[in-house]
């Protein structure tokens, strides 16, 4: 019988407890979702800036 690797043989255990965070880990994680959040707003803001100044036929850049 030969042993072959699959996906799923070489995925983790989902049934593992991740490790718990400590306070101050758990802040920074808060403060880096946060961060990334207020990023993906900005960006999307403005690419829909851009879709409509497109649509409108004004250029971007004078």
């Amino acid at each position: 019988m030969s042993s072959i690797l699959t996906s799923s043989t070489m995925e983790p255990d989902a049934r593992k407890p991740r490790p718990a965070l400590t306070p101050e880990a758990e802040q920074a994680r808060a403060t880096r979702l946060e961060r990334e959040a207020a990023a993906l707003r900005e960006n999307l803001r403005r690419r829909k800036a851009q879709a409509r100044e497109r649509e409108a036929g004004t250029p971007e850049c004078p």
